[in-house]
């Protein structure tokens, strides 16, 4: 991953529908602290219409050391790992990059 490219987090979150509320105010909660980070260009969260429990995150931060500093961040730790992670049945991230023309 080059260290100046811009970087986009996909991440497809599975829960049961017991916990989808606390998960989605989680969400809720991270999003603005999120954006308020410096390298943060943007952070949206959907949520499948066949499946609510299926939710999908984008983010995209500026380079890989903004997303460092995003993973790295007290409020990424307390609200995804901490409290949402436990909760959630199956999770998937990818990191993507812009494809340079060739």
């Amino acid at each position: 991953m080059g260290s100046t490219d811009p970087v986009v987090v996909v991440a497809h979150w599975q829960t049961a529908e017991t916990e989808l509320g606390t998960v989605l105010a989680h969400v809720a909660a991270l999003r603005p602290q999120a954006l308020a980070e410096p390298g943060c260009l943007g952070y949206q969260a959907f949520q499948s219409v066949d499946d609510p429990t299926h939710l999908l995150l984008v983010e995209h931060y500026r380079d890989a050391a903004a997303l460092d500093e995003h993973l790295a961040s007290r409020h990424y730790q307390e609200l995804a790992v901490e409290r949402v992670r436990p909760l959630l049945t199956n999770r998937q991230v990818e990191l993507l990059q812009p494809r340079k023309a060739t």
